[in-house]
């Protein structure tokens, strides 16, 4: 007992889980710009670009993020030596490969955002003049942010717990200090259950922040669909 409270305290595992949350950050947040942009390729006219799109979203979801991960880590600097410079660190490749990985299910989700919003607005938009971005940013995101932000929530919460595979490739993330202290103490026991600990805590605090999120923007998206009809009429 008196190594699980001393590992709960300890550096290395706060340490690891800031590093776990920030790759989760920069992660998502990469992995949503490309998303967005294999979205819109799903949704393009033109047969090629919907090809590269669909491509890149079987590439990366038809093989296990792991091998991803070695791939990203072992065979790129093999491919070039420009990988085998010191600024590229265990966070970079696992922030490549996370972000990559996390895009193809990403761009599902922005896509299926985009197409429940009703055409009929982006007609409305058409003849009011709007050209067909500002429709996309005016009208038709801000609507479909409501449908894709509790999958979204989910997939960060999933991105979290993806960090620990970055272990593998010597990040010292959350599970990572963990699985040191197992090989310096020889216990198993109090050093996984003090990462689990970490790992409940932070995904109940995303939890409650998606929960908020969820809430605040179905009210903002009901008030929209009431005052809508009366701007159109302006």
């Amino acid at each position: 007992m008196h190594l699980f409270w001393q590992a709960l305290s300890s550096g290395p595992y706060w340490r690891g889980a800031l590093t776990a949350l920030e790759l989760t950050a920069v992660a998502l947040t990469t992995a949503l710009g490309i998303g967005f942009f294999v979205a819109l390729g799903s949704l393009s006219k033109r047969r090629w670009v919907r090809a590269i799109a669909w491509l890149y979203n079987w590439l990366f979801r038809a093989t296990p993020t792991l091998l991803q991960l070695y791939f990203v880590w072992d065979v790129l600097p093999s491919l070039w030596n420009g990988f085998t410079q010191s600024w590229y660190t265990p966070f970079i490749a696992a922030w490549a490969a996370l972000s990559l990985n996390e895009a193809a299910y990403l761009s599902e989700i922005i896509r299926a955002g985009l197409m429940s919003v009703d055409p009929g607005q982006e007609l409305a938009g058409r003849a009011r003049g709007m050209s067909r971005r500002s429709i996309m940013r005016r009208v038709v995101v801000p609507q479909a942010i409501r449908i894709a932000i509790p999958p979204i929530g989910n997939e960060f919460i999933t991105l979290l717990k993806l960090t620990s595979l970055a272990a593998i490739i010597s990040l010292h993330e959350l599970l990572a200090a963990a699985l040191q202290l197992t090989s310096a103490t020889f216990s198993y026991p109090a050093p996984l259950l003090a990462a689990l600990v970490y790992y409940l805590v932070i995904v109940s605090i995303l939890m409650v922040i998606q929960g908020r999120l969820e809430r605040r923007f179905t009210w903002t998206s009901s008030r929209r669909r009431i005052v809508a009809p009366q701007a159109l009429m302006r």
